[in-house]
């Protein structure tokens, strides 16, 4: 239920509520806007309706409504506008676009380094890189683990830029929370619920993937394991989708994208590499996505992508990254964002 309180409500009350809330059984998370202030109650009580009933009588209740999406804390019902939040020193949603870039692993110090300056210098606004990777094969390049994390961190540092990088499972969460000012959960993960309930717990914001064979239903409702915990900071990537084609990698769903921002308040990003696999693909993808309403793209990046030691295939060269942000500042200011 979505509890709304009257704009004349005082801390007091507001106190009040949130504690009846929680007595009956629901987990509360407030959310102060420009004019109103309203209380997502999410549980599943069956005394619900008597519940609203009595909430509803509380000083300083203007309504109490039910939220009839799945996706209770991710809907528009329980929140119109769009949302944004802080990452660093960047803001993802709102009029800016979100640009991250980097590689897709860390390989080296000098790697990372040269790259992290390379995006830096290009507009990028959070860094990215693979500390642990998970790979289609047992017998290729697993990460630096721990030493690429260090040194990632070490890169975002030196050009001031927030970094992003993935968890594989819990016994990593700990030393990548520690570092990493941005949590990504790969699409092989997205419906990991006991890995996506111990990250929402860590309350740091989430760059959560779609899983390759994960309908947009279902990905609202991995993104709400998240939000139930708490973690109201989290990203909805597109990263492609498993069809019958084989003329790319994936199928970069260019529907998901307006689908998805209609029906959820949360930040959208594009990630055309992953949804694609070819670089040459990667640039035209981008810009569908902005067209399309994306609040932002990740971008693989590598100085020397012809001897990465994964997915050099699908990233982009400095010289072509810098040329892609160019043409995508065109297309982001026509539809009133800003890169």
């Amino acid at each position: 239920m979505i509890i709304v309180l009257k704009g004349t409500a005082t801390d007091d009350e507001l106190y009040e509520i949130v504690e009846a809330v929680k007595e009956y059984g629901y987990s509360a998370e407030v959310v102060k806007g420009e004019s109103k202030t309203i209380i997502g109650a999410v549980g599943d009580q069956k005394e619900k309706q008597q519940h609203m009933n009595l909430i509803g009588q509380l000083p300083g209740v203007e309504a109490v409504v039910p939220i009839l999406q799945a996706h209770k804390l991710g809907s528009r019902e329980f929140k119109h506008d769009d949302s944004s939040f802080p990452v660093g020193n960047t803001i993802v949603g709102g009029d800016k676009l979100t640009l991250i870039a980097g590689p897709c692993s860390v390989e080296s110090e000098e790697q990372i380094i040269e790259i992290a300056k390379t995006v830096k210098a290009s507009g990028a606004t959070i860094l990215r890189g693979g500390a642990f990777k998970p790979r289609t094969s047992p017998y290729t390049f697993q990460g630096m683990g721990v030493e690429g994390l260090k040194l990632l961190r070490k890169a975002g540092d030196l050009v001031d830029l927030p970094i992003v990088t993935e968890v594989l499972d819990l016994k990593n969460l700990d030393i990548i929370s520690e570092y990493a000012d941005m949590i990504q959960i790969g699409a092989r993960n997205c419906q990991n619920y006991a890995l996506l309930k111990a990250v929402g717990k860590t309350k740091k914001p989430v760059l959560l993937k779609r899983g390759m064979s994960t309908s947009i239903y279902e990905f609202l409702l991995c993104a709400e394991y998240l939000l139930a915990e708490g973690n109201m900071s989290v990203a909805l990537c597109e990263r492609g989708i498993r069809t019958f084609e084989t003329a790319t990698r994936n199928t970069f769903d260019i529907n998901a994208i307006p689908v998805l921002k209609e029906r959820t308040h949360l930040p959208v990003i594009a990630d055309p590499a992953h949804g694609t696999g070819y670089w040459q693909y990667v640039s035209p993808i981008a810009y569908a996505a902005i067209a399309a309403g994306a609040d932002g793209l990740a971008i693989e990046v590598h100085n020397k992508p012809e001897v990465a030691l994964s997915d050099g295939g699908q990233s982009l060269k400095p010289k072509k990254f810098q040329a892609m942000v160019g043409k995508a500042r065109i297309i982001a200011k026509a539809i009133g964002k800003e890169l």
